[in-house]
Order: structure tokens, then C-alpha cells, then sequence
């Protein structure tokens, strides 16, 4: 009998990480194991002890995730191989037995807290709101009493998962937040190409000078390519250096992407390749006139056959 895949996710259980992963069909009569945080689930994959792990990695309202962005620089390589996107509603949640007005001091993950800033406001004027490490976590520990807590900020399934009882359970101040989470697996040859793709990678300019930001960027805006997503980290040692995580359109085996990644590797002190994967919406990428694999194939033939001094009829003014 085959052994039954492992994957690694954000816990405890109850988490929108969990939720995201078991969305996923491959994970279907899976282990899904829970981890304390973002470095512990991705050092499960580095070790061997699961096949991969799921993480988050940025929200539509709170922005991206720092501990993970700072693993995909800095730990040891990982590859991306999925993306996931999962719409995000909270509940506002008690144990048994207890009432709205009884409510002094709510749990709740500072991304929940932010999500829902203006909605406690103005239904819980009074309460305290105590920071947690997790969704799940803020559902525990009202669970438990602990810090003489007696409510929750945290989502439907960590509210079932702990017994708590829920009063609200769509809270936001914004109508539609998303959160995006990556599927990591240890390093190997990139997911096949679908036509609807992304890739990812980090970027360290070299020496800071006057548009040394603009040259990154531009190695994609003239082969026409689109940038899903850059966020810039500290990238330690003195002020002001910089590494720059960056999502693009395409798939490294595209002709526009791949001379992109040649010419950052020929401009950057360093590039890392996170990989190359399908996008969880399926939009295709928009190509304008001169960036196809065809209009690339064709310009290198032309090339090879001046540098071979064939002498191509002239060309008519269009």
C-alpha cells in the first residue's frame, strides 16, 4: 500500500491555512498537519517530514505576510508549486451559555482585529481586545477562559472546532477580503505550463544607485510582461539594501519570462526562482505584439541568419 501524503499547514487546526489546504484536491484522504508557525511548517517540507506545506502570504486588506516572505528570501530554497485564494469572513463567537453583554475581553489574530477594526467599534465599544496567535488560537482561549477572556474574533470552523457558540457570523469592515496562501515543496523542476501561470522570485540590486529599482522593472515592461505583486524586505546589514519578492505573469518556460530572468540575472547581485505555477484565478496573461514565443523565435532567426550572412530581402514600410 502506497504511503498516504503528508502536508504541513499553518495551525492549530481550525485556521483558514487548514481551511485553504483541504480545498485542495490532492489532499483529499491526506495528513494534514497542523504547525505552531510559518518557519516550522516550511521546515517540515526541508526535512522530508511532508510533501508540502501551506502557508499564507499576503491579504487584500492587511497586506502581505512577513514571516513568510522573509522564508521564500532568506531560508532555504522551497518552491511554490500552488496558490490558493479563499475568501475571508469572521464570526463573532462565545462559549455556551454566555450573552453579548456579558462580553469584556475578545480574542483576536491582528489580522482579524484589522479586518474587523471599524465592526468592534461599534458593537463592542467597551471590550478589550487581546492579541492572539492564530484564528484558532483567539477561538481557544475564549474557549478555555484564559485571560479571563469570554468572546472571539475568529472564523466559523475554529468556532465549531472549540464549542463556541456564534452570535455573528459574517463581521467585516470590507466587503470582499481575500487572503492568497502558497502550496511549498522542496526544490525540483517547475509545474508543467498551462497558459495561465505565475512566477515568482526575490531580487537583491546589487549596489544602490539612481534607478537601480527602475532596471529591475524594466526587464519586464519591455517584453511586455505583467507584475502581479512586489513587496520590498530589509535585506539585512546596513540600511537602505533591500531584496524585492516579486510575482510576474508567465512561466519561466515562456521566451518574454525567460529572457527576463536572464537579464535580472545579469543586473542583480542575487535572484532567487521560487518557482513557476498555475494561477488560482486562471486569468490568462495579455500578450501585446512582439512578446509571443513566435515573435521571439522569429527575431533569434533573423539574428542567426545576419551573423551567418544571409542577406534577407529588405523590408517594405508598413
Amino acid at each position: 500500500m502506497a504511503d498516504v501524503p503528508r502536508y504541513a499547514y499553518l495551525g492549530p487546526e481550525g485556521t483558514f491555512s487548514e481551511a485553504a489546504l483541504r480545498s485542495l484536491p490532492e489532499t483529499a484522504g491526506a495528513i494534514l498537519l497542523p504547525y505552531r508557525s510559518v518557519a516550522t511548517a516550511l521546515d517540515a517540507v526541508r526535512r522530508g517530514e511532508v510533501s508540502a506545506a501551506l502557508v499564507p502570504v499576503e491579504n487584500s486588506v492587511g497586506g502581505g505576510v512577513d514571516s513568510t516572505i522573509d522564508e521564500l528570501s532568506s531560508g532555504e530554497l522551497l518552491h511554490i508549486c500552488r496558490e490558493v485564494l479563499l475568501d475571508v469572513g469572521f464570526a463573532f463567537a462565545v462559549p455556551p451559555g454566555a450573552t453579548r453583554e456579558q462580553v469584556r475581553r475578545v480574542a483576536a489574530h491582528p489580522q482579524a482585529e484589522a479586518q474587523c477594526r471599524r465592526w468592534i467599534a461599534e458593537n463592542l465599544p467597551e471590550a478589550e481586545v487581546v492579541p492572539a496567535g492564530s484564528n484558532a488560537d483567539a477561538a481557544a482561549m475564549a474557549a478555555s477562559g484564559t485571560e479571563n477572556l469570554d468572546a472571539a474574533i475568529t472564523s466559523a470552523l475554529a468556532a465549531e472546532r472549540y464549542g463556541l457558540k456564534i452570535l455573528d457570523d459574517d463581521i467585516h469592515d470590507h466587503g470582499h477580503a481575500v487572503t492568497r496562501f502558497l502550496l511549498l515543496r522542496r526544490p525540483g523542476p517547475p509545474m508543467p505550463r498551462t497558459g495561465a501561470d505565475k512566477t515568482s522570485l526575490v531580487a537583491w540590486i546589487g549596489e544602490d544607485h539612481p534607478g537601480a529599482l527602475l532596471e529591475v522593472l524594466t526587464e519586464f515592461a519591455v517584453r511586455g510582461i505583467n507584475l502581479t505583486w512586489i513587496e520590498s524586505r530589509p535585506a539585512g546589514g546596513k540600511l537602505g539594501r533591500y531584496c524585492f519578492s516579486i510575482d510576474c505573469e508567465g512561466h519561466i518556460a515562456d521566451a518574454r519570462v525567460g529572457e527576463a530572468l536572464m537579464g535580472l540575472r545579469r543586473i542583480c547581485a542575487a535572484v532567487r526562482f521560487l518557482g513557476s505555477y498555475p494561477r488560482a484565478d486562471g486569468a490568462e496573461p495579455t500578450t501585446r505584439r512582439g512578446t509571443s514565443d513566435a515573435d521571439f523565435a522569429e527575431a533569434a532567426e533573423w539574428l542567426r541568419r545576419l551573423r551567418a550572412g544571409i542577406v534577407d530581402e529588405e523590408p517594405t514600410e508598413p
